[in-house]
């Protein structure tokens, strides 16, 4: 097993999520089987119970892990089905060494950091790199680690120890250890500073760590004189230290390694350079460049109630990327707060409230994603109920999908007091109810998490169109209320109709308003699925009704396509397999022209 270690330096959100998922989609198009690993210094257990406004979203995965956001990253770029092992954190390790004190395994040992913890890291490491996560049997060749946070800080010390003795168990052919770092540019003098990731590089040395790559991150490319002065006083071969500058989009980051030749520098360390294949990453330049030239404008308004942190919403910005592009749409999205919809907006802000209402009746869908607690659930209602009552398309998620339940039955059928005892444990009309098997009193890992089938109850139904006619799809779940099963026969009667359900058939987990144009709620998070290149077929099903194209959405998603590749002419080409005889059609297309015209 080969490792590379992307660490840190200087300032935090440098992007060695990106950068760690990049290199693992390098060697991947080398023809290496990748696996990732992240480390969180924090001392929760998971990312289950912290605040998206701190922290960003919370990314479930098929296992039921509340995990990092950068998994989502790690599984989107490398296209790759991840487990909770792959999420190291402080307070899994301390409890798992915890635990076998309690159990004497230590046999009378003083339980230290040194060994016991740095021990159980390495051992989780090794454990969690073997997990197969591409569909394939056996572990795989490289495993991608990102070091979370920055080196110097406290809480990461056990890890940067254990990383460092880990390194002298697996030898040096074995582990490459990239540093992505500061280079800042300074108005006033418009130069390109070292200092910063010198004072870094030193930090890191004397941890017992020394990078083999440097990755800086600057507004513009490296002058040659810069990466003379890193090389000289980090002691990295200025052929090692590449610049991860400022892009359209995140990916041309795998692009910027590949022209830097990133990938030689790390398969010179791991001592893979004789089994590497070159870089096959045509269809993944095609995508980039694709998205920077749409220009046809779609606009989704997305009205939650974490909106100061967009990282709140990571997956659900990068799902609707995906289908835009795939649509050949630029995308838009408004970001409205869903308290600014509420009357009390009205009185206190009312430029909030015009503006988030403006915003809201200007958009071509709208998307109203999950959450938690009573704060801006009327607003999202409020958004709810314009697309419902107006036909703009609208998909909820989660809570949204609830809130949507909610509100047709405050309108629909006349319950003015219909509510969630979520949000109010007295209400007279329980639309969505607490699941029986969740807890009241313990958060962490108590919803219903992971993957769950849907089973179609009717193959006429938007979504079962959007999925391709299956019978059932499995996606990921957090959730710890449901609709109300009691209540689905007064609703359907009143045109809601319930068209995904579970295997017991009493858990609602897609509904449809059959006689809107595009009225969808998924009890699931069809987001966290989503890839680029492979669109999540709800998402791809908003933007279509969005952009006036639902028809041809729902044809096509009935139809296996093949990914587009480059013809000698510069056209695209993209292959549908159309009816029972599967008969290949090719469809050519510019890169200026709709992908699916």
């Amino acid at each position: 097993m080969k490792y590379v270690v992307v660490s840190g330096g200087v300032v935090s959100g440098l992007g060695k999520g990106v950068t760690a998922s990049s290199i693992g989609l390098i060697l991947k198009s080398c023809g290496f089987r990748v696996t990732a690993i992240k480390i969180d210094p924090y001392l929760n257990i998971d990312a289950g119970t912290m605040s998206p406004i701190e922290h960003g979203e919370v990314y479930v995965l098929d296992d039921g892990g509340e995990v990092d956001l950068d998994l989502g990253n790690y599984e989107r770029f490398m296209d790759i089905k991840l487990t909770s092992e792959n999420n190291i954190t402080t307070g899994k390790v301390y409890k798992h060494v915890l635990e076998k004190e309690r159990r004497g395994d230590y046999l009378g040992k003083t339980v230290q950091v040194v060994p016991h913890i740095t021990d159980a890291i390495q051992e989780w490491i090794e454990r969690a790199a073997r997990i197969p996560v591409d569909g394939q049997s056996g572990p795989a060749d490289v495993c991608v680690i990102e070091l979370g946070g920055t080196i110097g800080d406290i809480e990461s010390m056990p890890f940067i120890e254990a990383l460092g003795q880990f390194s002298y168990r697996v030898g040096t052919d074995n582990f490459c250890l990239i540093h992505v770092s500061l280079v800042p540019v300074l108005n006033v003098v418009g130069e390109q500073k070292t200092k910063p990731t010198q004072h870094s590089v030193r930090d890191l040395r004397g941890l017992g760590l020394s990078p083999n790559i440097l990755a800086c991150r600057s507004t513009k490319p490296l002058e040659d004189n810069v990466k003379a002065k890193l090389s000289q006083f980090c002691h990295v071969p200025m052929e090692n230290v590449v610049t991860l500058y400022d892009c359209p989009n995140i990916w041309h980051i795998p692009l910027l390694l590949k022209e830097q030749k990133a990938h030689e520098a790390i398969l010179r360390v791991l001592n893979l350079k004789g089994v590497a294949k070159e870089p096959a990453l045509e269809e993944w330049s095609l995508m980039a460049k694709m998205t920077d030239k749409l220009h046809v404008p779609v606009r989704i308004a997305v009205v939650g109630k974490y909106t100061e942190l967009l990282d709140s919403y990571l997956s659900i910005h990068k799902a609707l990327l995906h289908a835009s592009v795939a649509r050949g749409k630029k995308l838009v999205i408004d970001w409205i707060s869903a308290s600014d919809l509420e009357q009390g907006a009205k009185k206190e802000n009312p430029d909030a409230y015009k503006a988030a209402w403006k915003l809201l009746k200007g958009a071509d869908g709208i998307l109203v994603p999950g959450g938690f607690g009573n704060r801006g659930v009327e607003g999202k209602m409020l958004a709810a109920k314009y697309a419902r009552e107006n036909r703009v398309p609208y998909l909820g998620i989660c809570l949204g999908m609830q809130l949507a339940v909610i509100e047709f039955a405050r309108t629909v059928l006349g319950l003015p007091d219909a509510n969630s005892t979520e949000l109010d444990p007295n209400t007279k009309n329980p639309c969505v109810v607490f699941m029986p098997e969740g807890s009241k009193t313990h958060m962490g890992g108590t919803m219903r998490l992971g993957s769950r089938r849907t089973y179609f109850q009717s193959k006429d139904s938007k979504s079962a169109k959007l999925y391709g006619n299956r019978g059932f799809v499995d996606e990921r779940h957090r959730h710890r209320y449901e609709v109300n099963p009691d209540m689905v026969p007064r609703f359907e009667s009143s045109g809601l109709t319930f068209t995904g359900k579970d295997e017991t058939g009493q858990r609602m987990e897609i509904f449809e308003l059959p006689n809107h144009p595009f009225y969808i709620g998924a009890q699931f998070h069809p987001e966290y699925k989503s890839r680029p290149g492979k669109p999540s077929p709800l998402f791809l099903g908003l933007i279509g009704a969005a952009s006036g194209e639902l028809d041809t959405v729902l044809q096509q998603s009935c139809q296996e396509t093949v990914v587009p590749r480059s013809l000698p002419n510069g056209k695209l080409e993209r292959v549908y397999w159309k009816g029972a005889a599967k008969k290949p059609v090719s469809v050519v297309y510019s890169l200026c022209d709709r992908v699916y015209s």
